[in-house]
């Protein structure tokens, strides 16, 4: 059910610059000496604030967010340096205050983020995002970030592992059943359909995302990179 490569943040879908945090807008414009900056502060607060979960996951969530833009960007020593620490972060948050569903959907999304660099990672790491993934789901079943998260790892994960581009389209499609303005869900729903070979529909998914966000630089790139027919 839950994807190995659960990865890629589930970013909130408001209008541009409205409740978009700074790595968020960092993320949209791609702008990785920001993010790298951004990061690095939080990881020094996590340091300073080592009993504060919330410190931690601020800190695994700036570090997901970095390695979300290596991945778009193609560098993936950055993509897995950034998970890795991230990972760390979030498990410090989750042995604080176990019972929090978004703590083990961001080490679940931080296991994923790993995988593109190292394929061959993927059992050991897909063991690890599939397991945080379904905990998330089991705290709080309503959360799209969650189904998002699960979505992008089953578009990743092999078929053969128990994932498959059909799957993704499924978990994609709930997360926006819970959220409609969650413009990562489609912007991933465009990406999971081109994939399938469905390129009228995925237009029509990546178009949607960029109404709710145009700033997001990733989703203009694939609606570019998307046949009309």
């Amino acid at each position: 059910m839950i994807g190995a490569a659960v990865f890629f943040l589930a970013l909130s879908a408001s209008a541009p610059g409205i409740n978009r945090t700074p790595a968020e807008q960092a993320l949209d414009a791609q702008d990785r000496a920001k993010l790298e900056q951004i990061a690095a502060q939080a990881a020094s607060g996590a340091g300073q604030r080592s009993t504060d979960s919330g410190a931690q996951y601020e800190a695994a969530l700036a570090q997901s967010t970095l390695a979300q833009l290596a991945i778009e960007t193609g560098d993936k020593r950055l993509g897995r340096t950034a998970a890795e620490a991230g990972i760390q972060f979030a498990r410090k948050a989750i042995d604080l205050k176990p019972g929090t569903a978004e703590y083990h959907r961001i080490l679940g999304t931080l296991c994923g983020q790993v995988i593109p660099a190292n394929v061959l990672a993927g059992l050991k790491w897909g063991r690890c995002a599939a397991d945080e993934v379904k905990k998330a789901a089991q705290l709080n079943p309503k959360s799209a970030k969650v189904w998002l998260s699960q979505g992008v790892g089953n578009y990743y994960l092999p078929a053969s592992f128990g994932g498959g581009v059909g799957k993704a389209v499924e978990d994609l499609r709930r997360a926006i059943q819970l959220d409609p303005k969650l413009a990562e869900a489609h912007l991933w729903l465009g990406v999971a359909l081109r994939k399938a070979g469905k390129n009228p529909e995925a237009r029509q998914a990546l178009e949607k995302s960029l109404a709710l966000n145009p700033n997001r630089k990733w989703a203009k790139q694939q609606l570019e990179r998307t046949p009309a027919q």
